[in-house]
């Protein structure tokens, strides 16, 4: 079975800094994009940055220049480093991969189960 899991989440003031991390675990054969996404009380969930498997990046305006999303293929793992850390920010931050399991024969999405940031002004 996959599993999700991300790390790194809590509470910092403005200006601040924080790294997430996102590892992929379990009867996986390969994993393609990976992804972070977040999701403010009351409102829908949003992108903030996905990677290819290849490295290619995209972010979200709201973060590009602060936010940079990076992987590890041998862990299995991607990381969000974010700094310059503003109350806007402050949501459930999801992580997505793409992988293919063992037992099926496309590749599937994946969540974790979230992991809070705030940032307080």
């Amino acid at each position: 079975q996959v599993q999700v899991v991300e790390s790194g989440g809590g509470s910092v003031q403005a200006g601040g800094s924080l790294r997430l991390s996102c590892a992929a675990s379990g009867s996986l054969v390969s994993i393609n994009d990976m992804g972070w996404y977040r999701q403010a009380p009351g409102k829908q969930r949003e992108l903030v940055a996905t990677i290819t498997s290849g490295g290619s990046t995209n972010y979200a305006d709201s973060v590009k220049d602060r936010f940079t999303i990076s992987r590890d293929s041998a862990k299995n793992t991607a990381y969000l480093q974010m700094n310059s850390l503003k109350p806007e920010d402050t949501a459930v931050y999801y992580c997505n991969a793409h992988i293919y399991p063992r037992q099926y024969t496309t590749f599937m999405s994946y969540w974790g189960q979230g992991t809070q940031v705030t940032v307080s002004s």
